[in-house]
């Protein structure tokens, strides 16, 4: 029995190179051209059946496969016309980077000119700074007559947004929020400074007339959205109570994780998630996730390519026997999120060590084995690489090798904004074709393998697998193929959408095969060649494998039929570098 991506929380806190796409449904064939986007997740392993465990997450069994048992709603957008088109139009620049949209119709601009002319400070109605904003529903145990919301000139003298640059060290995670997910991947966000930029435009800054209003970008389910808020931040007897900065009068954290609670629905709602969510909505990137338990062999060199590739890293601990964050003998933290700050390699004694450095947002507490701040290992490498190396500081930052980071931690998120690192190839490159979907009840939600007589009327995506030339095929990366498959829950609570079960299976489809909507008599003998395996209930989950050249087909699918979701699903192929601005053919049907 193997397990894949299950859905935790932290808390406390070608051989196929270019690809042809067809997705079938139960309407007239028309020419479909979809929209790209840089958005997908990767995995490991392949199953051929699900079982239910805990509500949550579903396991592989090696079950027949006409049984297998388990663990929103846009519908397919109609065909574009097959008019070429001269420019893009103002309404598919929106969403984008350069026109985000706007988050409940707060307009950035507007407010900000609407304010310097009246010469008052923004105050954000829509999120008000009482208990609707930090705990609706009244789980964080906090007494809210305590609280008392200041702005920032009333908890320090001299405010500023940023203090001598943004730096990982800038802050603590606050006492009362679990919510390590979220701030370990903005530890991994300090460090790419454009991608910072993108998240915290640099238009906006404290001063003597400082209009109180400012502005962050995060990205969901394809599109970049801008959110608006007030520089008023919940306090007890004048302190922070969320993040805070170590330097008393920075304020760029706690302004961050206002924007985000907001967008989250409050602060509660912000309780225990998963690293890769955050790092998701920081980039609009790839997300690719690795189980520490069976590693690739090459996970540190792919770590060390990630990081030369400016993506961003974080890492997970299991959760102990409680839900407690349990501080264990060696420093390590149980159920914790933490940033993955570097890897570097040192020579112990003339023998080659590899090291990868971690970050606990809590801003203290620290692995105290081999090669943390004060072991005495440090001694056995040369006087340079150890200047280089190590810092004795309760910084909550520390080193360790590979073997140990294996062995205390769960599970590795690495994001970034391509995935040809995987490659280190220079003849290699990856393209994407993403679709954006539904499944609806009683029409095509037909739930998974289980559901024979319904399973069909699932989306189908047929996509075609070609051969790579053998540098390209034969590189560091073997996989070719990449697949997410995300949900979209519109709840304006984060806390209370309600994610289904999902997950993909993919079909090995005869060359001769028609360009229609499979029956039901086709899955019935026909094994998935590959499959997502598992369903789970977490936003999104992911697949990275490789596909001999041939046609395929990939059905996206609830774990129960007639469960009604929005989904977007998103299709990387490897491809040979000098192919990658061929467009890519793809037909609605």
């Amino acid at each position: 029995m193997l397990w894949l991506f299950s859905h935790k929380l932290y808390a406390n806190e070608q051989v196929g190179g270019s690809f042809i796409i067809y997705l079938f449904s139960d309407v007239l064939s028309k020419t479909k051209q979809f929209s790209t986007a840089p958005f997908l997740s990767a995995g490991n392993s392949r199953a051929l059946g699900w079982t239910k465990r805990n509500n949550l997450v579903l396991e592989r069994e090696d079950i027949p496969l006409t049984c297998c048992t388990s663990r929103r709603n846009r519908k397919m957008p109609p065909p574009h016309s097959s008019k070429p088109r001269a420019e893009t139009t103002a309404k598919q620049r929106t969403g984008t980077l350069d026109v985000p949209l706007t988050f409940l119709n707060q307009d950035y601009q507007e407010l900000l000119k609407s304010c310097i002319s009246s010469k008052k400070r923004f105050v954000d109605e829509t999120f008000p700074p009482d208990s609707s904003s930090i705990d609706p529903r009244k789980k964080l145990g906090l007494k809210m007559e305590s609280i008392q919301w200041l702005r920032a000139p009333k908890i320090s003298a001299d405010p500023q947004l940023i203090v001598q640059g943004v730096s990982r060290f800038d802050y603590s995670q606050g006492s009362y929020l679990g919510n390590c997910w979220f701030l370990a991947s903005v530890g991994a966000l300090t460090f790419q400074k454009d991608i910072m930029e993108q998240v915290m435009p640099g238009d906006q800054s404290f001063g003597k007339d400082y209009p109180g209003i400012f502005h962050f970008r995060f990205w969901r389910f394809g599109k970049w959205i801008d959110v608006v808020i007030d520089d008023k931040l919940p306090t007890i007897d004048g302190r922070l109570i969320f993040v805070h900065s170590k330097t008393s009068n920075e304020f760029w954290p706690a302004l961050l994780e206002k924007a985000y609670a907001k967008l989250c629905g409050s602060y509660a709602d912000m309780h225990a998630g998963m690293v890769s969510e955050a790092l998701l909505d920081f980039t609009g990137g790839v997300h690719v996730g690795f189980e520490l338990k069976s590693p690739p062999l090459d996970l540190w060199s792919l770590m060390d390519r990630a990081v030369k590739s400016k993506a961003l890293m974080a890492c997970g601990t299991r959760q102990g026997k409680t839900s407690s964050n349990t501080v264990l003998p060696n420093g390590i933290v149980q159920g914790h999120a933490y940033s993955v700050t570097g890897v570097y390699k040192v020579k112990c004694e003339n023998d080659p060590v590899k090291l990868v450095r971690v970050l606990n947002p809590w801003g203290q507490g620290e692995w105290n084995g081999a090669w943390s701040d004060k072991s005495p290992t440090w001694n056995k490498v040369s006087e340079k690489q150890r200047a280089k190396c190590r810092v004795l500081a309760n910084d909550g930052e520390f080193w360790m090798s590979m073997e140990d980071f294996t062995k205390n931690f769960e599970d590795v998120d690495i994001c970034c904004l391509s995935p040809d690192f995987l490659d280190n190839s220079s003849t290699c490159s990856w393209t994407s074709t993403c679709f954006t979907g539904s499944w609806e009840a009683g029409k095509n939600a037909g739930g998974c393998l289980n559901s024979k007589e319904t399973f069909w009327t699932n989306p189908q995506f047929r996509v075609r697998v070609e051969a790579l030339d053998k540098e390209c095929s034969s590189g560091v990366c073997p996989e070719n193929i990449m697949v997410s498959l995300l949900q979209n829950q519109e709840s304006r609570f984060r806390s209370q959408a309600n994610n289904r079960a999902i997950g993909f299976s993919v079909f090995p489809l005869p060359s001769e095969m028609k360009d229609d909507k499979l029956p039901a008599k086709f899955f019935s003998r026909t094994r998935p060649v590959e499959t997502s395996e598992s369903f789970t209930n977490s936003r999104h989950v992911m697949k990275f494998f490789t596909l001999d050249p041939g046609q395929y087909l990939i059905v996206p699918s609830t774990f129960e039929p007639n469960e009604s979701a929005k989904f977007m699903l998103t299709v990387y192929s490897k491809s040979e570098s000098h192919k990658k601005n061929r467009k890519q053919e793809m037909t609605y049907v």
